[in-house]
């Protein structure tokens, strides 16, 4: 009813449509390109820019049911000619995690030896901090202009009770171990 009103035949569109399809199957029609006498080339709009492809993404599908594909006129099942698509960005907020390292302990039954799993070595030495946190915090103080009393807030809607005297620490500590990297990059930059 709503096509009709718009001026097309619904049989007529899917006779179009199954048309458009075998010829695109026999591989006699190709489209002409954009910007040609028959297809002149679309100027530019100022509408919205299309969403990176590098983006990962979800495809959501909806399906109408069983009965809503019926025609209501005359109850024959509706052949699908398409779909349209349309895009949301959404976010995915950081979240936190805790990585228990479990050491096995190995003990001889005549009490003579105890062996422990080694662990890999930790940027700050028995921290609570691994390299990733402590990658988040440099990189949103310092990159971000992020202050610590606004993460300490942002982790504890995390769900962490940082405090931002401990992640100044944790800065400190961070430092230190960049400083022979930070005097190698500043030799070479004076070398230059």
């Amino acid at each position: 009813m709503q096509l009709e009103a718009a001026g097309g035949d619904v049989k007529d569109l899917l006779a179009e449509l199954e048309q458009g399809q075998e010829s695109k199957r026999d591989g006699d029609n190709e489209p002409p390109a954009a910007g040609t006498a028959d297809q002149p080339e679309k100027p530019r709009g100022h509408g919205r820019k299309r969403l990176p492809r590098t983006l990962t993404r979800e495809r959501i599908e909806y399906e109408l049911s069983e009965t809503e594909r019926e025609c209501p006129h005359c109850a024959e099942p509706m052949k699908r000619i398409g779909e349209e698509v349309s895009e949301r960005l959404e976010y995915v907020p950081a979240s936190l995690k805790v990585v228990e390292e479990v050491r096995a302990k190995y003990a001889c039954s005549c009490g003579g030896a105890l062996k422990t799993a080694p662990k890999p070595e930790q940027p700050i030495e028995k921290g609570l901090a691994g390299a990733t946190l402590l990658a988040q915090v440099a990189v949103s103080k310092y990159a971000d202009h992020c202050p610590l009393h606004r993460q300490e807030v942002i982790f504890r809607r995390h769900g962490a009770e940082l405090s931002r005297k401990t992640m100044c620490g944790w800065m400190q500590q961070t430092a230190d171990l960049l400083a022979p990297l930070y005097e190698r990059l500043k030799a070479r930059t004076l070398a230059s």
